[in-house]
């Protein structure tokens, strides 16, 4: 029995084991990725407990590798390597060059034969995009010149992956292999890979757009999420079984003909589970191949390989900034961001395995090297500021990035006296549409890539990062901001980035939302000031319509609303300003069932300056005043005693006859009824049908 469920215990002891050390990993402010390698670490042949079956599980980390070139794929953008190819382009090939010699000589340097110190270079010379973008966007880096760069630069060594990996089964496939044929293998390789590019974009390009679109407008959500699944893993296959290339390869295509579709939002937003399933299935998988007592007597090369990843590519890439003309900051952060290895590493290394030219040792060594470049890669985002200000104070330095550098976009200011907003779902969008019409700071953290970007289109500023799970909130200036808006997802990420934002600018004004009433209670602790419940809300709402379709009386039906929101908001029972608002409530419902229309007295008007009593407007227009709004306050019970003033604006109930006449005596040239409710409707809205005023 333990044998025919092997692989479900696998697999399910896998995940429980990547959580696990996800937590971990979050505590400890590491990547996550650092975590799922140690958890699957944890089921690994290698460590005591529960014995894992590494080959199935690596039969399963093939569909997260699918899943992440679909994804790679997805975000291909031309436009963005387009900006900053003069630098991206040739400072990637140059770094893959560079680092793949040096992995090659410290390979060689181990005893490695040259075929495995070349895999280990090819190894050495790919950054993780992964890390690089969750760094960028934690240190603020993501929209800058820098980021920038550092992501292009990242989209050509992915560029560049797929061609190693279409290459490397000719070149190192088994058997001795002369020039001719190593030359003509080459040439049916790249014919094949050719032809099946071709056919992705002329025949793909119609066909999976169009049948997406077509399931997405008659199907259900079921089956167009069932319809990306099968376009991604479909397509990968297909480039495997009828071209012999490799799945990665059919999957980053399938992203890329994909992506160019008016669904592709969606398509993103349906394959992103499951990329982020197989792809924890996928590093947990490879933590099963780390065998820490390989790495433990293999310690001098391990700490070799991790200062070749880390100082030797960080080195590289800085000796490139002056060549390049990058700009002092610009090659800081590239060479911080790229000063590390990760996934696309270890498709290299399994690729170099199945080739019989790495061992199961040498293959731990990457890893080992890979795991420990990530966990440490956080940090070397934290040495740009100061080196920049160290080299910046040499002019000659200074002077040698900087030389026919090219001017880049001034830097954005501070912001002072803006509004945060987290999350641009429909929740966000409301509040930043009506910022902008009113012409208040705006300022986003969006942790999805495109959304962040559609938020950028829309004209807002953006930070990219997860705010209840990185160091992005650092970057928002809440000591200057007026008021912090959490239109997330999640109760619990909302009340981390409460408790987050409270800590760090204590007089900020935070509003979020929450589904249930535990939540409430437990985000006021976290420090939010409003608390809205959309559910509640909603429910009141609801309960409001059907109650007047039934003929229930307004004041009846405000009285239960009010009821139902007081208990819904016990939480903010001790707030003060929420019981003035629960008391102004409950007094409008008194006065529901009746018109109330307001009225400004004139300068000149006959009875500026007289009481109630003397001005006698009941006996002279049937009207009754029963408000009164002077110098920005409301008085809603007043008496004969009270005196008009020119400016004030009385609040009368009556019919159109007396309303005329009251606006009439208040005018000073026998203007009307001044509006609706609002003090300010115009001659449609008015009931009495007269002008305004």
């Amino acid at each position: 029995m333990h044998g025919d469920t092997i692989l479900l215990m696998t697999f399910v002891f896998a995940l429980v084991a990547a959580f696990a050390g996800g937590l971990v990993a979050r505590a400890v402010r590491l990547p996550p990725i650092v975590g799922y390698l140690l958890g699957g670490l944890v089921v690994s042949p290698f460590t005591p407990g529960f014995i894992g079956d590494s080959d199935a599980m690596n039969q399963l980390s093939e569909v997260g590798v699918m899943f992440m070139m679909f994804s790679t794929g997805l975000h291909f953008s031309l436009e963005d390597l387009a900006e900053v190819k003069g630098i991206a382009v040739p400072g990637a090939i140059a770094q893959i060059v560079l680092g793949t010699i040096g992995g090659c000589l410290l390979g060689r340097l181990f005893g490695w034969t040259f075929e495995a110190g070349v895999m280990l270079g090819l190894s050495v010379s790919i950054a993780s995009t992964v890390v690089l973008i969750k760094n960028l966007s934690d240190a603020g880096l993501y929209q800058s010149h820098g980021g920038r760069v550092a992501t292009g630069w990242l989209i050509v060594e992915d560029l560049a992956t797929v061609v190693i990996l279409v290459v490397l089964p000719v070149v190192f496939g088994p058997g001795e292999v002369s020039g001719p044929e190593l030359a003509r293998g080459l040439a049916e390789a790249l014919a094949k890979t050719a032809a099946f590019v071709a056919l992705m974009l002329v025949v793909g390009s119609r066909v999976l757009p169009w049948l997406l679109a077509r399931i997405a407008r008659f199907c259900p959500a079921e089956l167009f999420q069932l319809a990306v699944v099968v376009v991604a893993l479909g397509t990968a296959m297909a480039a495997s079984l009828m071209f012999g290339l490799s799945v990665a390869l059919g999957a980053f295509l399938a992203g890329v003909v994909v992506s160019g579709s008016k669904l592709s939002h969606r398509i993103a937003a349906e394959a992103i589970p499951f990329k982020d399933l197989f792809s924890i299935i996928f590093f947990a998988s490879v933590g099963m191949m780390v065998n820490p007592v390989t790495l433990a007597a293999h310690a001098g090369e391990l700490i070799a390989l991790v200062i070749l990843i880390i100082v030797g590519k960080w080195a590289i890439n800085m000796a490139l900034g002056p060549v390049l003309s990058a700009g002092l900051n610009t090659t800081l952060t590239v060479a911080a961001g790229l000063s590390q290895i990760g996934e696309f590493s270890f498709i290299i290394g399994q690729t170099g395995m199945a080739l019989g030219i790495l061992s199961a040792d040498q293959y731990s060594l990457i890893l080992g090297g890979a795991v420990l470049s990530i966990a440490f890669n956080s940090f070397a985002f934290k040495t740009i500021e100061p080196l920049e200000r160290a080299m910046g104070s040499r002019p000659w330095l200074r002077s040698l990035y900087e030389r026919r550098q090219l001017p880049e976009e001034p830097a954005r200011e501070g912001m002072a006296d803006h509004v945060v907003v987290v999350g641009y779902g429909h929740a966000g969008r409301c509040v930043t549409d009506v910022l902008m019409r009113l012409e208040v700071p705006c300022l986003v953290v969006e942790r999805d890539l495109s959304t962040a970007e559609e938020a950028e289109r829309d004209g807002l500023h953006v930070l990219v990062g997860d705010a209840a799970n990185s160091d992005i909130l650092a970057h928002a200036h809440l000591g200057a901001a007026q008021v912090l808006v959490i239109a997330s997802h999640g109760d619990a990420a909302a009340e981390v980035i409460a408790r987050e934002a409270r800590a760090a600018a204590s007089g900020l004004r935070i509003i979020t939302r929450a589904h249930d009433e535990d939540a409430v209670a437990e985000l006021v602790d976290a420090g939010a000031d409003e608390v809205v419940r959309p559910v509640l809300e909603g429910g009141i709402e609801l309960m409001r319509h059907a109650l007047l379709d039934l003929g229930y009386r307004p004041r009846q039906i405000q009285e239960y609303a009010d009821e139902l929101r007081a208990s819904g908001y016990a939480a903010l029972a001790d707030d003060s300003r929420a019981a003035r608002a629960r008391a102004l409530e409950r007094l409008a419902s008194s006065l529901a069932e009746v018109d109330l229309y307001w009225i400004e007295v004139a300068e000149g008007a006959p009875v500026a300056g007289s009481t109630l009593a003397e001005a006698d407007l009941r006996a002279k227009t049937g009207a009754n005043a029963v408000a009164l709004r002077h110098e920005g306050e409301t008085a809603l019970f007043i008496d004969a005693t009270t005196r008009l003033v020119a400016g004030d604006t009385v609040g009368l109930i009556g019919t159109c006859d007396a309303l005329d006449a009251a606006a009439r005596l208040l005018g000073a040239d026998g203007a009307a009824c001044a509006g609706d409710g609002t003090g300010g409707a115009d001659k449609e809205a008015c009931p009495c049908g007269a002008a305004r005023p």
